[in-house]
């Protein structure tokens, strides 16, 4: 019996400069599990005077959300990630 390995390599998603430190999750519109293409927009980001969405850098399947609505987050920082292999 031959077995197969597959290597996953996870793409982050991550928090662009919006130019300030002042930055919180306000929600995510994708659940893990689900599937998103790119430019789909996946998480909402609130600043002082605006709110911005965040879009999937990448097709594939959200596999989990590191940071939570009310999280306050940074430029660079990873919000989630998504598998790119999945098969959805």
């Amino acid at each position: 019996m031959r077995m197969k390995w597959f290597l996953t390599m996870l793409v982050p998603i991550t928090l662009t400069d919006l130019g300030t430190d002042q930055a919180t999750v306000s929600l995510w519109f994708v659940q893990p599990g689900e599937t998103v293409f790119v430019g789909d927009r996946i998480v909402e980001i609130l600043i002082p005077g605006a709110t911005f969405d965040v879009a999937a850098p990448h097709s594939g399947t959200l596999l989990e959300r590191l940071a939570l609505p009310g999280d306050r987050v940074q430029t660079g920082q990873i919000l989630g990630a998504l598998d790119p292999n999945s098969d959805d």
